[in-house]
């Protein structure tokens, strides 16, 4: 008997209805960009040097260019531990006495500047920037350096709290219920970030925002694999991420053009109310609703598909059903996805893959930000590496499948890390470049392991399966810029050599889940539990079936 895949193959597997909830949905992917990674630009911390009393005007009556008022008025280098006293100390002078001449207004005070008193930057901070940044408006720096850390650690806490949430309502109470809700809320966060008006409630935006976003990212992902066919499940999975891409290189082009934090927040947030015309535009899975004996409206909706693609509809597709359980509705359960030896062992290593992934890739943009020299153009450049990474993924994943690439990719991205720990740091270009080449490595993973997350859960738990699992992610997320920040003031290395050791481990227990290329989705935990066998899984989970009657709620 014909299972759902097959159904699909007679309605289309990518006709018109496919590519126009794809290409919707994708805007989607693209707009999880700035909410992912927009710290990047939203806490940009410029040159800065305290605010000294009294020197904006001896500058100005001894007509001093900038260069000598640095010169002049900021600590030099100090002793060792204290590299950046400058920004964080300034003399404890008076510069408005009138006893300071214009040539070296310190000579007069002390034999050797060294001797003077430094003190803390009571009175504030200046910015070299023509911009501002949540750092320059809150003066996140000096001993408040890690709020900034804080801040991005706030809405991976989102993502990690949101995780099971958003993906038991997912798999509960339906895929566009859950893209519907999450995506307003996101919205909204993202209006309220913009005017946030103290640090307190510009992190308490931030994690409402992560609260629901990730869930609406994944809920898409989910929903347009589950539209199509068997045939483009890879590639449209593939290119949905790549759109994320796409939203990495707009946002460094908008971070160029509106240098105001504020007006930045602004501007990727509002046009996502934009996607309450989902309502409309894309119907719900109909995986799900067999899935939840809702069959009535699956078959309204695949005839739909079916004219949508100018495809007749099958003459046997009202009696769609699923095969087992057919008393009652399959529920999502947490245990589920321990459930059997198999499952069991497919979540731990997935929630590795995720937590590595999230700390390798967040880790290598903090660490290219921190030693950058142009802060849009590095980040151009290492976001457009992913660009190869979804070529690369597409012309090798039909070859060679999912594990190999995934385990081969991971021990690359490591490598580059470990290599980087040796290059010196006046070789910024040659940093770079390495750089970008671990950041195409674990690219191409995190699309890998989403893609391959998906593709080993049964369709009742596959949302939250993949929610769970990536729930890793954000906990990777959270502590990452900690990692980073506060293990480069032990050694700038240090961090590295951190992440190479996550990715060579990863590519050892990639090897470890079975190979998923040309085999059907998962229907129960049957299925899932069976994809370790050699020979090929069973495929008639969804068959055609006389029914005597409608279930209720249909």
């Amino acid at each position: 008997m014909p299972t759902m895949d097959d159904v699909l193959e007679k309605v289309g597997e990518f006709g018109w209805f496919q590519k126009q909830a794809f290409l919707t949905l994708c805007l989607l992917s693209a707009a999880f960009a700035p909410i992912y990674v927009g710290i990047v630009f939203l806490a940009f911390t410029p040159d800065h040097r305290c605010l000294s009393p009294g020197v904006a005007e001896l500058s100005r009556r001894c007509g001093w260019s900038l260069a000598e008022e640095l010169n002049y008025t900021v600590p030099g280098p100090g002793p060792a531990g204290e590299p950046f006293p400058g920004q964080c100390r300034l003399y404890e002078v008076d510069w408005n006495q009138s006893a300071l001449s214009c040539e070296d207004p310190l000579a007069g005070l002390a034999a050797n500047r060294s001797h003077l008193p430094l003190g803390p930057c009571r009175h504030g901070w200046l910015y070299d920037t023509p911009g501002s940044s949540i750092v320059t408006e809150f003066n996140l720096v000096c001993d408040d350096s890690w709020k900034v850390d804080l801040f991005q650690s706030c809405v991976n806490v989102g993502f990690f709290l949101g995780s099971l949430g958003v993906g038991y309502i997912a798999d509960r109470f339906g895929r566009k219920l859950c893209l519907l809700a999450t995506t307003l809320i996101s919205a909204i966060s993202g209006v309220l970030t913009a005017v946030a008006p103290d640090y307190i409630s510009l992190l308490l935006f931030r994690l409402l925002q992560g609260l629901v976003s990730k869930g609406s990212w994944i809920t898409g992902y989910t929903l347009i694999t589950e539209f199509v066919g068997p045939g483009y499940r890879r590639t449209v999975g593939i290119l949905y991420q790549t759109a994320f891409t796409v939203g990495l290189v707009l946002l460094s082009g908008l971070a160029y053009v509106i240098p105001q934090w504020r007006w930045l927040q602004m501007t990727v947030s509002l046009p996502t109310f934009l996607f309450i015309l989902y309502y409309w535009l894309v119907p719900e899975s109909p995986r799900w609703l067999l899935s939840q004996k809702r069959n009535t409206q699956a078959i309204k909706i695949m005839d739909h598909i079916a004219q949508k693609n100018g495809k007749p509809a099958p003459a046997d597709l009202k009696m769609l059903s699923l095969e087992e359980d057919v008393t009652e509705k399959l529920s999502p359960s947490f245990a589920d996805l321990f459930r059997t030896p198999h499952l069991r062992t497919h979540t731990f290593i997935l929630m590795y893959l995720w937590f590595s992934s999230s700390v390798i890739y967040q880790g290598l943009i903090m660490h290219v930000g921190a030693t950058s020299g142009n802060l849009h153009l590095d980040f151009l450049y290492s976001a457009l590496m992913e660009f190869p990474a979804a070529f690369i993924i597409l012309i090798t994943i039909d070859r060679v499948g999912r594990v190999y690439p995934l385990a081969v990719f991971n021990l690359m991205a490591g490598t580059a890390c470990f290599i980087m720990v040796f290059i010196s740091h006046d070789q910024h270009w040659l940093n770079i470049g390495v750089a970008c080449v671990g950041r195409m490595g674990i690219t191409i993973v995190f699309q890998m392991v989403c893609l391959v997350n998906a593709e080993l859960y049964p369709t009742f738990i596959r949302n939250l399966g993949v929610m769970v699992c990536s729930s890793l992610c954000d906990l990777g997320g959270i502590i990452t810029p900690f990692l980073v920040f506060r293990l480069m003031e032990v050694w700038q290395g240090l961090p590295l050599m951190l992440f190479a050791a996550l990715g060579l481990i990863a590519g050892g227990m990639a090897l470890l889940l079975p190979e998923t290329k040309g085999v059907a989705l998962p229907e129960t935990i049957e299925d899932a539990e069976n994809l370790r066998r050699k020979a090929k899984p069973k495929e008639k989970t969804i068959y055609l079936q006389v029914q005597t009657s409608e279930l209720p709620g249909t």
